[in-house]
């Protein structure tokens, strides 16, 4: 825990000699005043040393001056616990445990920005009362393969709706005066290779595809940091790439921010002093687990960048520019006296997290088994290892140290009574793992399954709770799953199950997609992200109907894996080609990727190539029913030059309950001269209505959401023609349809 009295000691000293306050140290002066002021101050040595790390999780101030260091923290689902100040092993402290709030893949299946808005306050809170000045989060990375070991930290496959979701969080998490650091930026859309593999993507598809969300998080959402991401792109890494850090995210998007890197994600001194870099954390590590004989002083951006400097071959500019974002931070975050207290696992975060949770769960399948009434004293026999599992454990980076954390045993119990619910395990996972994936025995797995099967048989309903976990290979950082179906044998489980027991319920828990070859003999499946703390009470809520599920999937779901676009081009696509030697985390190969699938990620494939998924974008079942009316637009025709038209569309709830659905409006090209998706995705409401209630959901169309980006002319482009609005409850349901003609 950092103390301020080093700090008002070092203050002191530092205006001794002065009757008045230095600028810098003056709270109502402006902050650009502020850092000059600093600037001015300072030696080149200590400007230098703004821009590395000094521990594992901090960075120097000026302690002369009185300006302090930075602490940072892993995120972005809670405040990681406490890692030791020179190698990764936990500290061990007593105090820094936490709410862990669910993935931001959960966050993202809600469709819901105010719960975004309560998740970054939250989260916020929790952080700046552990004295975090940085969280690193969100992520906001674009789901390209459900094989991704990190797509449960981001927020799904579609750039309109991250977009729209990563603001509120930015917006309210800075308000605690602590730092939003958006990541990976970017294109780091898998783990395998990740340190070095080197990405080649149209500008259309960056642009269209894999910016936006940066872009609005930067711009609407004000973010104080962006993390680089450990990848190649047009061959140069991106913690220290020309083109996306000065040309792209500081040039076009007048980002006045801090860059840091990803932990060993710096590569050469002249790259990170010319090309953009700020912070330089973690170097000469993996990032997760090795450590290496490099002091902080061999760091990239430290003494071998004094010495460029020394020497003339890099201007002192570079370390000014660097310092004076470096400063703003600083200003923004450990020397904001106005910030608030925060606070630690309290009942309004276990709240939020519990409401996040309620919404984030997609009913994929329901043929009338769902709800199940806690009244009637069925025999329910839960199966499957997530039922007891901590899945806040592992993963990586995003480990968290719970307080307190409901499995979904738990919550299934005490919602239906613990004299009604027996537990089987089904099969065995192994400890959570970074690097390895240790199997289990055959004989231990068949003995599990067996006994599972037995008891199944004399229930009344079967929950299966299974899916993927936060081990290696899984739902991990540092690697990427080795395949599309479910581990440890759970595929042949299920189908056991069913045979033994048609009456189950699949409640599976991941932060991907998966097969599910059983899906057409089970009656209801039940899909979740990891939830947190809260999490088990959000699951045995709507299992029980306590809970209306309203959630909407924020990634497609192929049937195959072939079926995913990424996949549909061979391994030039995914994962790449070149040597396959090196280390798992940072091998020496250098592969090479080409992102054949272009513009056509997730929905946009499946759409446009007429290959359906086994579950939809957007696609999310409700104990009640909507129904669509006619659209109405408020104009048939608009130009491109500041115009604008409205569609309504009423929605009615035709069930006998209340129950929140998600409209969502999609627009289509219909001829262009270039390829565009058949549809995408622009714009998004969640409407709450009461049975028999009619709403009308109004979107407003503007000329920026139909334009595509020209490469050639590195602008955004309209084409006058027709144009349809889709309007439905997800990409592959759209019945309300509506045309209009741009000018």
């Amino acid at each position: 825990m950092k103390s301020i009295y080093p700090l008002i000691i070092a203050a002191v000293a530092a205006t001794s000699a002065s009757a008045e306050t230095p600028l810098y140290l003056n709270p109502d002066a402006p902050i650009e005043d502020r850092v000059e002021d600093a600037l001015s101050r300072m030696t080149l040595e200590e400007k230098v040393a703004l821009c590395h790390a000094q521990s594992k999780f901090s960075s120097a101030g000026v302690p002369r001056l009185g300006i302090p260091e930075l602490w940072m923290s892993d995120g972005p689902h809670g405040v990681r616990p406490e890692i030791n100040w020179n190698d990764w092993g936990h500290a061990r402290w007593t105090n820094d445990s936490c709410t862990a709030f669910p993935a931001l893949t959960a966050l993202a299946a809600t469709w819901n920005p105010a719960l975004s808005a309560a998740y970054g306050k939250n989260v916020g809170e929790e952080a700046r009362y552990r004295e975090k000045d940085v969280l690193l989060g969100p992520g906001v990375n674009i789901y390209r393969t459900p094989l991704n070991g990190r797509n449960f930290e981001y927020m799904g496959e579609d750039p309109w709706l991250a977009s729209v979701m990563v603001v509120p969080y930015v917006q309210e998490l800075q308000k605690n005066g602590v730092a939003a650091c958006v990541k990976h930026f970017a294109l780091n859309n898998q783990e395998r290779w990740r340190g070095n593999i080197n990405v080649d993507v149209s500008d259309r598809a960056l642009y269209e595809i894999y910016l936006p969300a940066f872009k609005a998080a930067v711009q609407q959402g004000g973010a104080w940091t962006v993390m680089g991401a450990y990848n190649k792109v047009w061959n140069q890494h991106c913690c220290h790439n020309q083109r996306l850090l000065e040309d792209i995210l500081r040039g076009e998007w007048g980002f006045d921010g801090a860059v840091i890197t990803d932990w060993g994600g710096a590569h050469d001194t002249r790259e990170a002093a010319l090309n953009g870099l700020d912070i330089e954390m973690g170097s000469f590590t993996n990032g997760l687990t090795s450590e290496s004989e490099f002091t902080y002083d061999d760091y990239y951006l430290a003494r071998p960048f004094l010495e460029l400097i020394r020497k003339g071959e890099v201007p002192e500019s570079t370390a000014d520019d660097k310092a004076r974002r470096i400063l703003r931070l600083i200003f923004r975050t450990a020397m904001n006296t106005r910030k608030p207290f925060g606070s630690l696992h309290s009942p309004e975060h276990y709240a939020a997290a519990k409401a996040i949770g309620d919404e984030s769960i997609v009913l994929l399948k329901n043929s009338g088994i769902l709800p199940l009434d806690p009244a009637a004293g069925k025999r329910i026999l839960v199966v499957g290892d997530n039922a007891t599992r901590v899945l806040t454990n592992g993963g990586g980076s995003s480990e968290l140290k719970v307080k307190d954390y409901i499995s979904p045993l738990d919550g299934i119990t005490a919602v239906f009574g613990a004299d009604n619910v027996d537990y089987a395990r089904g099969y065995a996972a192994g400890p959570p793992m970074y690097d390895r994936d240790e199997p289990v025995p055959a004989s231990v797995q068949d003995s599990l399954r067996a006994e599972a099967v037995a008891l199944a048989a004399g229930a009344d309903v079967v929950i299966y709770v299974g899916g993927l976990n936060k081990n290696a290979f899984q739902d991990c950082e540092g690697q990427d799953r080795t395949g599309y179906g479910l581990p440890f044998g759970q595929d042949e489980l299920i189908e056991a199950l069913v045979k033994a027991n048609p009456n189950i319920v699949i409640a599976n828990i991941s932060g991907n997609a998966y097969a599910m070859p059983w899906a057409d003999r089970v009656p209801a499946i039940l899909h979740s992200s990891y939830l947190g703390t809260m999490g088990g009470a959000s699951i045995a809520d709507v299992l029980a109907g306590r809970v209306n599920p309203s959630g909407k999937l924020p990634y497609s779901i192929p049937v195959r894996l072939e079926d995913c676009a990424a996949h549909s081009f061979g391994v030039d696509s995914y994962p790449g080609v070149e040597s396959e030697s090196g280390d798992v985390l940072f091998g020496v190969c250098a592969p090479q990727q080409r992102y054949e699938e272009d513009l056509l990620v997730g929905y946009r494939w499946h759409d446009t190539k007429k290959v359906p998924a086994r579950y939809a974008f957007g696609h999310g079942l409700s104990y009640t029913a909507f129904a669509y009316g006619k659209p109405v637009l408020s104009a048939k025709e608009m130009t491109a030059e500041g115009d604008k038209l409205t569609v309504t569309v009423p929605v009615t709830n035709t069930g006998s309950r209340e129950g929140a659905e998600v409209v969502q409006l999609y627009i289509g090209d219909d001829k262009a001269s270039v390829l565009r998706p058949v549809k995408e995705l622009k714009g998004f409401e969640k409407v709450t209505l009461a049975p028999g209630e009619t709403r009308d959901v109004t979107f407003t169309v503007t000329p920026e959401m139909l334009a595509f980006f020209d490469a050639g002319a590195h602008a955004w482009r309209t084409e006058p023609g027709t144009f349809t609005l889709y309007l439905g409850g997800s990409s592959a349901f759209t019945p309300a349809k509506a045309k209009f003609k741009l000018k």
